[in-house]
């Protein structure tokens, strides 16, 4: 009898709990963007091009430095830092400089930014200067999205690839 007792009640034990796990996992309903709502998702990694460039070295300039030092042009490390721009139809949404990283500047400069945006087809352009100029962009793409409500859309920079990339 006692069995039976312990057997029933381990066994109503665990039906409460597993009514409410399946309670907590099902209500109540949330989601990370309001409805009717999309996001982009601008996230890369970049270095700009060297701020100084490089100088060839003379034979005796070479010479001069270690055998293990020995190379055949000086390099700066130093780069400039990058502008970024994103336009969502005709809108400014992002005008950003990003400054080198690393302590001498001389790392790649970084971004990340969400934006949330209404759901539907848009317009949308995306620039980057990293040569250094002061006027105009390096990079400069245009594309036409058509964004469903809580979907993610994901964009990198791969120069390799041409430039932006949309995932």
């Amino acid at each position: 009898m006692l069995k039976i007792a312990r057997w029933s009640g381990q066994a109503l034990f665990y039906a409460a709990a597993a009514l409410l796990t399946g309670t907590f996992a099902s209500w109540p309903s949330w989601s990370r963007l309001p409805e009717g709502a999309a996001q982009i998702t601008v996230a890369f990694i970049h270095a700009g091009a060297r701020k100084e460039a490089c100088r060839k070295l003379s034979a005796e300039e070479i010479a001069q430095l270690p055998p293990r030092a020995r190379r055949p042009s000086d390099c700066g490390r130093e780069r400039v830092p990058l502008r970024f721009a994103l336009v969502l139809d005709g809108r400014p949404i992002v005008a950003r400089t990003l400054p080198p990283g690393g302590v001498l500047g001389d790392g790649p400069s970084r971004f990340y930014e969400k934006l949330m945006v209404a759901a539907g087809r848009h317009q949308l352009a995306l620039q980057m200067a990293d040569s250094g100029r002061l006027e105009g962009f390096d990079y400069e793409q245009y594309f036409e999205v058509d964004l469903r409500p809580g979907q993610n859309l994901a964009i990198d920079f791969q120069p390799d690839r041409g430039g932006f990339v949309m995932r």
